[in-house]
């Protein structure tokens, strides 16, 4: 067991400081003050970070900490603290450790009996979260789904059941995809996208699935979304019925085959999941569909 009084002690630190995701009027009075009291800044992005010291004028070191160099910065940063030194982790936008790096250097500073402060600053998920329209608690975050189709597939379908509001992040590159994969695995759930969180051209998608995925069409993701799913209503809600929410219902055989190949699935795995989406044979579905080829 470990007892930790933040703010009576001595020696190294590890601030955790929350920084804006957007609007810089977020930035806060304490999390200045961290800043002007660390020893040497940890920055995801270093030149992202500079920018934020120039515009608050303030003169610190800087020294990047992001996941490709995370486990040798991680040694260095433990031997400034052991000695006494003062360090504040950042990210680029938020609260760092989430989907972000940092969450290992926390835990590194802990086990260490390093006193680890968070200064709290704004984050993306919740923003979106209390602005959804959907129930805010309980909720469950996801952070960035995996980019393999499958992988994704099979997380969703692990959250499935879970009654709570799901919050996740995606790229705009990979938004449409993901979108379609909740469709598949969850049903055509009310969701609600924002981008540009807190910027002047903040956005809010709000709509089925489906809706969403149309407006989408015409309009291109651009920038990181943040995207609130709402959570499995239970036995006996409409949710629960296939014939209300399955995504392929005015499919036939042939085309919901077909919608499986232009994701880029091959044609074997095409009908294997069109099969397992129906409930029906392997084989019937390889047969309707050749025997329409044919």
């Amino acid at each position: 067991m470990q007892v930790q009084k933040s703010f009576d002690h001595t020696g190294g630190v590890l601030y955790i400081v929350g920084t804006p995701i957007g609007n810089l009027d977020d930035w806060t009075p304490r999390a200045k003050n961290a800043f002007e009291a660390a020893d040497v800044i940890a920055a995801e992005d270093t030149r992202h970070t500079q920018k934020l010291l120039n515009r608050f004028g303030i003169r610190k070191p800087l020294i990047s900490y992001h996941e490709h160099n995370r486990h040798n910065r991680e040694k260095e940063l433990l031997n400034r603290l052991r000695q006494g030194e003062t360090v504040a982790l950042v990210s680029d936008a938020g609260m760092p450790g989430i989907s972000d790096p940092g969450e290992e250097l926390i835990r590194s500073a802990i086990a260490c009996n390093i006193p680890v402060i968070p200064v709290p600053g704004p984050n993306a998920a919740v923003t979106a979260l209390v602005a959804s329209g959907l129930p805010p608690q309980p909720f469950l975050f996801l952070g960035f789904l995996p980019r393999n189709a499958r992988d994704r597939e099979e997380v969703c379908r692990r959250w499935s059941k879970v009654e709570a509001t799901l919050v996740c992040y995606e790229a705009p590159h990979r938004l449409k995809a993901m979108l379609q994969t909740v469709r598949e695995v969850m049903g055509d759930r009310r969701v609600a996208l924002a981008r540009e969180l807190t910027k002047r051209h903040e956005e809010w998608l709000r709509g089925t699935v489906s809706e969403c995925l149309q407006w989408l069409e015409d309009h291109p993701p651009r920038g990181e979304y943040t995207i609130v799913i709402a959570g499995w209503e239970g036995e006996g809600s409409s949710m629960d019925d296939p014939a209300e929410t399955a995504w392929w219902q005015s499919m036939n055989v042939i085309e919901h085959v077909e919608h499986y190949l232009t994701q880029g699935e091959t044609k074997k795995v095409a009908i294997q999941r069109t099969a397992q989406d129906r409930g029906l044979p392997k084989r019937e579905v390889y047969n309707l569909y050749h025997r329409e080829q044919d």
